[in-house]
C-alpha cells in the first residue's frame, strides 16, 4: 500500500478507502486536535490527531494505517499522549489506526508533504507572520457581548479585559482571524465590523473604548440582528470563511433566544454561547427559559456551549475557548458546498449501455453522493433514469441518509430503451427541482450519457440553467461533444466531462465535487 501525505487537519471522514495507510506531518499543533472516543474513533477526528492519543506515532509525525469502522454510540473521553478526546454521543461511521506496515511506499501529494519539516534537532519556530495573523485559524467572529443593567459597570469591563485577551490569542491578522464586537442591550449596537480593523492592537484598542449601554439584555434580538446584518461582504465578511457568533450571557436573557438560534443556522452562522455566573436556584423562577443555551447553541452537542463561574480570574478560560473558535472542521452551521446543495443525477439507461456498465455509472453517482453531508437540513440527493421514457428512482426528500440514499441508488434497475436526453432535462426540472426551487441550497444537475439524444438538448439545458440549476455533462463512449457542451454551464469547459470506457467514470469524481464546491463558493454573495 503507498501512504498518502495528509496534513494535520485531515479527518476518517476525508478518506475514501475502507484501509488507507497515511503519512501524518511533524509538528502538528497538539491543542489543536479534535479526537473524540479512545481506540476506536468518530471519524469526525482528525487522522493524526488519534494516531498521537492511541500512541502509534509521536509528534514527530509518521506512516498510519487507517481502518474504516462503522458508527457507534457514546465515544469516550480519555486523556492521553498529551491528547484530551471528548464525548461523543452517536455518530454514523468510526475508524482505528495501526502502524502502518513497514516498507510502506509514499505517494506525494503535492504540498501537504512540505509540512513534514525535515528534523535539524532544533525545534522548528513557529513563523507567525505578525501582518497576516495566525493562517491555521480561519474564522470571521462577532463577539456579541452583555451591556445591560444586569451586568453592571464593573463587570462589563471585566467582559471587555477577558474578550481582549481572547482577541489577541486568536491571532488577529490579514489572513488570519478577523473580529467585531455588538453590543447588546435594550437595542443592538455594532460596535465595529470584521472590516474595521485586521491587526490585534488595533483590536484591542476598540475594545477598550466601548461604552457601557445599559437596559434590558436583549440578547435573542441582538442574536437575530448580528446574524442578519453583520457578515455582508460590504462589512468585511469572507467567502468560505466561518461565520462565527460568540454570545455572552451575565445571567440568563431578558428575551427569547429560539427564533434568533433558527435564524442564525438559516443564515449559516455558529452559535456559541459563553454563559456567566449561571443563575442560582433562587433566581431560577426568573428565567424565561432554562434551556435557553440549548435553544441557541448551533449544536447542541456541548461543543458549542461554554461556562465561567464569574467574570473573576477567567484567564485560564481564554485558551480553551480560543481552540474551539479555531476548529473550523467542527463548525457544523457553516454553509459549506457539503451541506448546502440540492444533485439530482439524470442517468441513462438505454439499450447502448448494459447492464454491468449501467453498475459502474451507479457506482460513480454513489462516489460523487458519499462526498456530501445529506440530512434534512443538509444536503438532498434524487436520481431520475431515462430512456425515451423517465422515471424518478427516488426525489429530494424521500431519503434524508446518506445511508439510505446509498442504498436506494443500489436498488436502481436498469430500464433500457431509448435516448431522448432533452426530455428527460426538462422532466427533471419540472418534477424534481420544482418542489425545491425556493428552497435554500444550491441546485445541481449531473447528467450522465453514452449517446447520442435523439431530441434537442440545448433548449431544455438552457431553460435549467436559466430556473437557477448548474448542469455538469458526463459522457461516455459514444456520447457527442457537441451535445455535451450543450447541455453544460458557463464556462462549458469545466462543466463537460468525457471519458472513451465506462471505467474511466471513477477517476472523475474528485474533479466533479472539487466542480460543484467552486461553483457553490463562486455563487455566494
Amino acid at each position: 500500500l503507498a501512504a498518502t501525505a495528509i496534513t494535520c487537519f485531515t479527518r476518517g471522514l476525508d478518506l475514501r478507502k475502507g484501509t488507507e495507510d497515511v503519512l501524518c506531518p511533524a509538528n502538528c499543533p497538539l491543542w489543536q486536535f479534535y479526537v473524540f472516543g479512545d481506540g476506536v474513533y468518530a471519524s469526525l477526528s482528525s487522522i493524526c490527531g488519534a494516531a498521537i492519543h492511541r500512541g502509534v506515532i509521536t509528534n514527530a509525525g509518521g506512516a498510519v494505517r487507517v481502518q474504516t469502522l462503522p458508527g457507534q454510540e457514546n465515544y469516550p473521553a480519555v486523556n492521553a499522549n498529551g491528547i484530551q478526546s471528548q464525548v461523543l454521543s452517536r455518530w454514523a461511521s468510526s475508524f482505528s489506526v495501526t502502524p502502518a506496515t513497514k516498507g510502506t511506499a509514499l505517494e506525494a501529494v503535492g504540498r501537504s508533504v512540505s509540512t513534514a519539516r525535515p528534523s535539524t534537532g532544533k525545534r522548528p519556530k513557529k513563523t507567525l507572520d505578525k501582518k497576516a495573523g495566525n493562517k491555521d485559524c480561519k474564522a470571521d467572529i462577532a463577539f456579541l457581548i452583555d451591556g445591560s443593567y444586569n451586568i453592571g459597570q464593573r463587570r462589563f469591563n471585566l467582559q471587555k479585559n477577558f474578550i481582549g485577551k481572547v482577541a489577541v490569542m486568536l491571532g488577529i491578522g490579514t489572513e488570519g482571524p478577523h473580529v467585531g464586537v455588538v453590543q447588546a442591550s435594550e437595542h443592538p449596537k455594532i460596535e465595529f465590523y470584521l472590516k474595521n480593523f485586521t491587526a490585534s492592537k488595533e483590536v484591542l484598542f476598540a475594545i477598550k473604548e466601548l461604552g457601557f449601554r445599559g437596559g434590558n439584555s436583549n440578547t435573542g434580538k441582538a442574536l437575530k440582528h448580528t446574524a442578519q446584518k453583520f457578515f455582508s461582504l460590504e462589512n468585511g465578511a469572507r467567502k468560505g470563511i466561518p461565520k462565527i457568533i460568540v454570545v455572552f450571557v451575565d445571567g440568563w436573557p431578558s428575551d427569547d433566544l429560539e427564533e434568533a438560534g433558527i435564524v442564525a443556522r438559516e443564515f449559516g452562522v455558529n452559535v456559541f454561547i459563553v454563559s456567566v455566573a449561571k443563575p442560582t436556584t433562587e433566581e431560577l423562577g426568573m428565567v424565561q427559559d432554562i434551556g435557553f443555551v440549548d435553544k441557541a447553541v448551533c449544536r447542541t452537542n456541548g461543543f458549542f456551549s461554554y461556562q465561567m463561574p464569574t467574570w473573576f480570574g477567567t484567564t485560564k478560560y481564554v485558551k480553551p475557548l480560543v481552540q474551539k473558535l479555531c476548529s473550523h472542521e467542527q463548525m457544523f452551521c457553516s454553509k459549506t458546498c457539503y451541506n448546502s446543495i440540492n444533485i439530482a443525477f439524470l442517468i441513462d439507461g438505454s439499450s447502448s449501455v448494459g447492464e454491468s456498465n449501467f453498475r459502474l455509472m451507479l457506482d460513480f453517482v454513489s462516489n460523487v453522493a458519499k462526498a456530501f453531508e445529506i440530512s434534512d437540513i443538509g444536503s438532498k440527493v434524487a436520481v431520475v433514469q431515462f430512456t425515451y421514457d423517465q422515471r424518478t428512482e427516488f426525489g429530494f426528500t424521500d431519503y434524508v441518509t446518506k445511508e439510505k440514499v446509498l442504498s436506494a441508488i443500489r436498488n436502481v434497475r436498469y430500464m433500457s430503451g431509448g435516448t431522448a436526453t432533452g426530455d428527460a432535462i426538462s422532466f427533471t426540472t419540472r418534477n424534481v427541482f420544482g418542489p425545491v426551487k425556493d428552497g435554500p441550497n444550491k441546485n445541481f444537475l449531473i447528467v450522465l450519457t453514452d449517446g447520442q439524444s435523439y431530441d434537442d438538448v440545448r433548449g431544455p439545458a438552457g431553460a435549467a440553467q436559466k430556473a437557477g440549476i448548474t448542469v455538469f455533462s458526463v459522457g461516455v463512449a459514444w456520447a457527442p461533444l457537441d451535445d455535451l457542451k450543450d447541455m453544460a454551464s458557463e464556462p462549458r469547459e469545466s462543466h463537460t466531462f468525457f471519458t472513451r470506457e465506462f471505467t474511466g467514470l471513477e477517476q472523475m469524481v474528485p474533479d466533479i465535487i472539487r466542480g460543484i464546491c467552486k461553483d457553490f463558493l463562486d455563487s455566494k454573495q
